[in-house]
């Protein structure tokens, strides 16, 4: 992981950056009044000035434009665009910075004296985030950067370094979870997912972790889980983690789906749709990501993650279409499309949130529907609840991190399609496909209906090419969300 930490304002650079504002959020309608905000020579700065003076966009959001200075110190200084310089901005810098700077082995950052109180923590956070590689090769990466340190030197370096702890803490999580969800399936069973979250809570102190097993499963009644798990050799597992503060002043139940992967069971898939099905857990790493997170940042909310983990496939064993399952809680579904599982594993984990742990708050996270990726394409996920002040705070937090949101109907118009038939639901009635995996997913939030969130997050798990803090494959989307979030409660 990158080396980030503070330092004062007079660490000498051979390489140095520089934060720009674009010209249109500038008082005065340019970029060179930000230079005036740190202490540079004259002689730099003067050359600084020439040089913004030739540019026609300095400063937009996460451009980094190169003056090269051969034989003198420093010898090249990054001039970083921070956009307006709110957070998006600075995050988008420090993703820029660290792929400009791929070739250096060390940068200092000089901040701006009025860079504002979180502008560390988010350059530190699209720095991590953009600089994460996931890699299984047995060879040499000759492509690796060789960027290894970045000093942010600011007048404050104390505060500097609480914002980059804060930051740490924040990526940590979603390296698990772009981690857990880049990882190949053949790798990836239940059992593995259970146990690489069970390592890493034990690395934490107040956070705990319960694991049920296929014979607990079956004991406890948990037939949906059990269902989309039974065509596999690797059997299902539920897991339960934990962050309990002392005097929490909310207990929050986040549930992620977690089928390590999807080959749509006897309702099989095409190929091409099962090409990227290992990242069909995105949801259950990032709520097991955000519970560990809310842990290393001291929040005091009590958070438990439930992430139903199974392996959707086909044998002898696989469930059918036309078979019937009996929920956790009661509740029978009637399978009519083997491909349409997430909902299937979600409905017990959600009952057994209500009737066992009575949390004050559900948010459920999945990435369940296609049908999310045509309506809002594929950085934006779909939330779906019946209250108001919860689908503010949730959309409010995403916009913040850059994991935006859009809200979806819960239309009872379309319930009956999914009610009708010889058990109390269908798993697959014709529709609008999110707002019906929604509507079904309600049936089983019991006293807790008002008070509980469906997001389907299943285009914005994944990148299909470097963007931002975002890097090819797996994002983690919804941790940074749901700490975000947390920590406003």
């Amino acid at each position: 992981m990158l080396e980030i930490s503070a330092g004062g304002v007079e660490a000498a650079a051979k390489v140095l950056a520089l934060a720009v504002r674009s010209p249109q959020s500038s008082a005065h309608g340019d970029a060179l009044p930000e230079l005036a905000k740190v202490s540079v020579a004259a002689q730099l700065a003067d050359e600084l000035t020439e040089y913004l003076g030739e540019l026609t966009r300095p400063g937009s959001s996460g451009s980094v434009n190169v003056l090269p200075r051969p034989g003198r110190d420093p010898s090249r200084v990054l001039l970083v665009g921070i956009g307006t310089g709110d957070e998006a901005g600075w995050r988008a810098a420090g993703a820029g910075l660290v792929r400009a700077a791929a070739e250096q082995t060390a940068v200092t950052v000089r901040l701006p004296s009025d860079a504002g109180h979180s502008a560390a923590r988010d350059l530190a956070e699209g720095a991590w985030l953009a600089s994460y590689r996931y890699r299984l090769a047995s060879g040499p990466d000759e492509r690796a950067p060789k960027l290894r340190r970045l000093v942010l030197a600011t007048e404050d370096p104390e505060d500097v370094t609480e914002q980059i702890g804060q930051a740490r803490a924040v990526v940590e999580a979603v390296i698990l979870a772009r981690d857990l969800t880049n990882a190949p399936s053949l790798q990836k069973s239940p059992k593995w997912f259970a146990d690489r979250v069970s390592n890493a809570a034990a690395r934490r102190k107040g956070v705990s972790v319960t694991v049920y097993d296929e014979q607990e499963l079956r004991a406890g009644g948990f037939g949906g889980i059990l269902a989309v798990g039974a065509g596999s050799a690797r059997p299902p597992r539920l897991v339960e983690l934990s962050w309990r503060p002392r005097r929490p002043h909310r207990h929050v139940v986040l549930i992620g789906k977690g089928i390590t992967f999807d080959s749509g069971g006897i309702s099989i898939k095409p190929l091409d749709g099962m090409k990227l099905m290992r990242k069909d857990m995105g949801g259950a790493a990032a709520v097991c990501g955000a519970v560990l997170g809310a842990a290393d940042l001291g929040l005091p909310v009590r958070v438990t993650a439930l992430a139903p983990m199974a392996e959707n496939l086909i044998s002898g064993a696989a469930m059918r279409p036309g078979d019937v399952i009996r929920h956790y809680g009661g509740l029978t579904t009637e399978v009519q499309n083997t491909d349409a599982e997430g909902r299937l594993v979600l409905g017990d984990a959600i009952a057994y949130a209500v009737r066992r742990l009575r949390p004050d708050l559900i948010v459920d996270l999945a990435t369940l529907t296609g049908a999310s990726h045509v309506a809002l394409g594929k950085r934006i996920a779909a939330l779906f609840t019946h209250d108001d002040e919860l689908a503010a705070t949730l959309a409010s937090a995403g916009a913040e991190v850059g994991e935006p949101m859009w809200r979806l109907p819960l239309a009872d118009e379309y319930l009956p399609g999914i009610t009708r038939g010889i058990a109390d639901l269908n798993n697959s009635a014709p529709g609008p496909g999110a707002v019906m995996a929604a509507l079904y997913l309600r049936e089983f939030t019991g006293a807790m209906r008002d008070r509980w969130a469906h997001i389907d997050m299943s285009a914005p798990s994944w990148s299909d090419r470097p963007d931002g803090p975002l890097v090819k494959g797996a994002t983690g989307w919804g941790v940074r969300m749901l700490l975000r979030w947390l920590g406003g409660l």
